[in-house]
């Protein structure tokens, strides 16, 4: 039985399914690796932007705070001073002493920008508040005396006040009169401007502090966004390059082989080295097949120990061949059982291989040389006709002359030989039948010899 070289893979050239799929899910598994650490780094850089934003609307709180503390103070102050009504002092003293917008805001500032110029403006403002304030609790001082209200039943800030020789000997009304006027003074209202001016400078370098580090985060978001798209693409590349090898080197050789298998064809060995394989594979195992099918068919169709056509070849090439201008001739061994009794079986094979190589080599290039089993031998000649009759004969009579020498030690034969033409109307079975009536009739009279059927014959058979 015929044996199947299988290739390995040191027989493949080309890349293989199995390195290209590591390599295309390591490119993969990589990139999106960085992808999500990048997506990770954007989502970092988009939350200090917003921490930045939500940083400066809080610090323009803060800062605001300061100036609205320090106007709160001033109004509630001011209404003291005018109506004498102790609620408003009640409420200077609350924001003052509890509340503290003021220090909640400077201490927040301190906190995060303790170095920072937006820290020191606003220092500078609480500073002018806290000189401001002086002068409130000294104008507070006067609106007490004023109004005749206990010294002792107010903060010990009003009463730590002293006032002046010419403020004590002043009158209620003008102690009043005198508090209001320290109130509205040009020195107060300059002490305003400084603190508006610094909180609103403040505010300026905060703006600023939060704009440089706001313009920062935007390029590195947009860097990181850059770079974001960039792993993306190359992503989507990776996966189109992995559709694409798979269909290249993959499915369309796939759905070519299946073409080619149901079609019984070669296939070609192309793509990647698993499919390289197969073809190979295949190729060879279609290859051995042909091969196996052709040997069937010749053993079916030939004789074993001559390799002439047999019985079978015989009646194929009578189906195959344009018979319409040809010549059978049945050729038989004469005296043959003689010579399988006196030399053996061995010795009449050698005599047959004998008959049958010296019947190609005069037959082969006119015709077809068959064994139809036994000592039975036929000669189908294509483009023949009667008038080959006399080439025929001395055909005939010098394989006879060559038979007759022994040689090799295989013992010496003749052949007796009917022939028949068909004429263009004679059917295979008519034709047979009378190249075997001719064959007879030889050996009626005396063998080794040929004869032709007439076509009177034919017409008689």
């Amino acid at each position: 039985m015929e044996k199947i070289h299988l290739f390995t893979n040191s027989d493949e050239k080309g890349l293989s399914l199995k390195k290209l799929n590591y390599i295309m899910v390591l490119a993969a598994l990589i990139i999106s690796a960085v992808l999500f650490f990048a997506m990770r780094q954007t989502n970092s850089t988009y939350d200090q932007a917003h921490t930045a934003t939500l940083q400066l609307h809080k610090y323009e709180e803060t800062s605001a705070n300061l100036r609205f503390a320090s106007d709160y103070l001033t109004e509630q102050i001011r209404m003291f001073a005018v109506t004498g009504d102790k609620g408003y002092l009640d409420e200077y003293f609350r924001e003052a002493t509890v509340t503290k917008r003021r220090d909640r805001a400077l201490a927040l500032l301190q906190t995060q920008h303790g170095d920072s110029v937006a820290y020191a403006e606003l220092q500078s403002a609480m500073n002018g508040s806290l000189y401001l304030m002086n002068m409130e609790y000294h104008a507070a001082r006067l609106a007490v005396d004023a109004y005749g209200y206990n010294l002792a039943d107010y903060p010990k800030e009003v009463q730590d006040v002293q006032l002046f020789h010419h403020e004590e000997a002043l009158s209620p009304q003008e102690k009043g009169e005198a508090a209001k006027n320290m109130l509205f003074s040009d020195e107060y209202k300059r002490q305003k401007q400084y603190i508006i001016g610094h909180t609103e400078n403040c505010l300026k370098a905060l703006e600023r502090e939060i704009w440089e580090r706001q313009k920062t985060v935007a390029a590195g978001l947009e860097q990181q966004m850059f770079v974001e798209h960039a792993l993306t693409f190359l992503l989507i590349a990776v996966l189109l390059c992995i559709v694409y090898l798979t269909s290249r080197l993959v499915i369309f050789p796939l759905q070519n082989c299946v073409q080619l298998i149901r079609k019984d064809e070669e296939i070609p060995v192309r793509g990647a080295t698993e499919i390289r394989f197969l073809a190979k594979t295949y190729n060879q195992i279609r290859e051995a097949n042909m091969r196996r099918r052709k040997q069937l068919t010749y053993d079916a169709t030939h004789d074993k120990l001559t390799t002439l056509y047999n019985r079978r070849g015989f009646d194929a090439l009578l189906d195959e061949l344009d018979l319409r201008s040809a010549a059978l001739l049945i050729v038989d061994l004469d005296n043959f059982k003689g010579i399988n009794d006196t030399y053996g079986h061995d010795a009449g094979d050698r005599v047959l291989i004998r008959v049958a190589d010296t019947l190609i080599e005069n037959f082969e290039d006119e015709g077809y040389v068959c064994r139809f089993g036994g000592d039975e031998f036929a000669v189908i000649m294509e483009n023949a006709t009667p008038s080959m009759q006399n080439y025929l004969s001395a055909k005939i009579h010098a394989i006879n002359e060559k038979l007759k020498s022994p040689e090799d030690d295989v013992p010496a034969v003749t052949i007796s030989v009917g022939v028949s033409f068909c004429n263009g109307h004679m059917d295979v079975k008519d034709l047979l039948k009378s190249a075997d009536t001719s064959l007879y009739d030889v050996k009626e009279h005396g063998k080794s010899d040929v004869h032709f059927s007439t076509e009177e014959e034919t017409e008689t058979a």
